[in-house]
């Protein structure tokens, strides 16, 4: 497994703001760079014989146009397809509905850097209640899930795997980790600090069962 310092160390995390029809909304981008080209990225991202291998298993119509669902979260249409450089779609749980955007770049030396814009009204009671960490320990975890594929491509992880390593030492420090960081990116984007960390400790105890 990969080292959980070090992973919550490569991550790049930042708040922003947009206007949409329905509201403003908060758009959180998390992003890391792996050591492989952007085909095979873009093959991890869209492929879905890989995708259950660091996320969670996919079915539907997988092009632009084409409806989507994860085996027990989110679904949607996929709103654009852009090979090898961008995917994005509509993200619905819930009840719910926000966006998300997947955009690749390579950086040199066979990596690619892999950038999630996820956007979300902020007019909710669960934003007012756990702020970007509700979504960014989330999509966190995909992130870890991703690193050790791409370090360990034979061994896939499997959802009772990631659920015992999640109630583990290093995976509580992991979502620990995480929930500071975000509440940090939230307060570099303007929230009261003491806001954001009650939000941070509220999601780390919503993941975590404390």
């Amino acid at each position: 497994m990969i080292d959980v310092k070090e992973q919550i160390s490569e991550v790049r995390r930042t708040i922003g703001a947009r206007t949409l029809e329905a509201g403003e909304a908060r758009v959180m981008t998390i992003s890391q760079a792996y050591d492989t080209d952007v085909d095979d990225l873009w093959d991890v991202v869209t492929n879905p014989e890989r995708i259950p291998r660091w996320f969670l298993p996919i079915s539907g119509d997988l092009r632009e146009g084409g409806r989507y669902q994860f085996d027990g979260n989110a679904g949607g249409t996929i709103t654009k397809c852009d090979r090898p450089r961008a995917v994005a779609a509509t993200w619905e749980f819930n009840g719910g509905m926000s966006w998300v955007e997947v955009r690749l770049t390579p950086e040199g030396d066979g990596r690619t850097r892999f950038e999630l814009e996820h956007v979300a009204h902020v007019d909710d009671e669960h934003w007012e209640q756990y702020g970007p960490g509700a979504v960014g320990l989330g999509w966190e975890g995909a992130f870890w899930g991703l690193a050790n594929h791409l370090a360990t491509p034979d061994a896939p992880i499997t959802p009772e795997a990631a659920m015992a390593w999640a109630a583990s030492p290093d995976g509580i420090a992991f979502m620990r980790l995480s929930a500071d960081a975000w509440a940090e990116a939230d307060i570099a984007f303007g929230t009261e600090p003491s806001r954001a960390r009650a939000q941070a400790e509220n999601t780390f105890k919503a993941y975590t069962g404390a």
